[in-house]
């Protein structure tokens, strides 16, 4: 019995000695972690500060300073664990975070894909709420970007729901932007008109559109068709809604057609001629009887 105390009493002035010799590190390691935790505080704050200068999208900002409180804490503990001699505890840490991190961003990569992509619109400023854009062969007004997706009312006053990478990986028109769009009119004319004059009376009549930009109004002649002579007519606009769009391309067609019946200009339509006494073929008159007798 009495060697049993003593033993146990041995291995009480070991841990008490171990414990002494400990508290400085211990100390350290207090200070330290509770240093890494004011820090984090205050640097969340700060990148919260510096995050809103380059984005508006508050979810966004606070998932940045979220994140970055969180790297800080864990090396603020990783140090911690250092000082107090707990190099092997750390190893193994870092060993299963990294599978656990492997695991999640396998498990969840498509979402994460989104989120990053989020985050990217976000810090570049792609398109923002209100904006008229286009994307992923959608056209409408952005009416919210979070994390992970980017939503459409187009037009028609359909809600379409994109994900953030697909905004990232295809192409992105933002006609909000810019302060003027270009409509491009087709038409195509009869091989007898004179062009000169077909140009003169098309551009004439599309400056008298109050809205056009008169200085950069453009007629291209684009090729011969099967029965007419085709042209693009160009003209810019001050005002970029599609409503504005839409109306202008209608009064340049309006317009159009008014001038050419008013200057008798042609707009041919497809004519499809039946030769029945071709070399080698037959007359209607033969073709007629031989079906009566058939």
């Amino acid at each position: 019995m009495t060697k049993a105390w003593s033993e146990l009493y041995q291995k009480l002035e070991d841990w008490w000695v171990s414990v002494i010799k400990i508290l400085p590190n211990l100390g350290i390691a207090v200070l330290v972690l509770v240093l890494t935790v004011f820090l984090s505080f205050r640097l969340k704050k700060i990148a919260v500060k510096i995050m809103n200068k380059f984005s508006e999208n508050k979810a966004v900002n606070r998932l940045i300073s979220a994140i970055m409180t969180v790297v800080i804490v864990i090396i603020g503990l990783f140090i911690t664990l250092g000082v107090l001699g707990l190099d092997k505890t750390v190893t193994s840490l870092l060993a299963g975070a990294g599978v656990v991190g492997l695991a999640i961003g396998l498990a969840f990569q498509e979402s994460l894909i989104n989120t990053i992509s989020g985050i990217v619109l976000a810090v570049r400023k792609n398109i923002r709420l209100s904006e008229h854009i286009e994307s992923n062969g959608y056209n409408g007004k952005v009416k919210g970007v979070n994390l992970r997706e980017t939503i459409i009312e187009t037009f028609e006053g359909q809600i379409v729901i994109i994900p953030n990478k697909s905004v990232i990986q295809n192409p992105l028109i933002n006609y909000t932007r810019y302060e003027k769009r270009r409509v491009d009119l087709e038409c195509g004319i009869s091989y007898g008109e004179n062009l000169e004059n077909v140009a003169e009376i098309a551009k004439d009549e599309i400056r008298k559109i109050a809205y056009v930009q008169n200085d950069s109004i453009d007629l291209m002649y684009t090729g011969f068709g099967d029965s007419s002579i085709n042209f693009t007519l160009r003209y810019w606009l001050e005002n970029t809604s599609q409503p504005s769009f839409l109306h202008a391309v209608s009064d340049g067609i309006i317009s159009l057609k008014a001038a050419f019946d008013k200057n008798d200009i042609l707009i041919p339509f497809p004519i499809r001629t039946l030769d029945f006494d071709a070399k080698g073929g037959k007359e209607l008159k033969e073709m007629l009887v031989s079906d009566k007798r058939n």
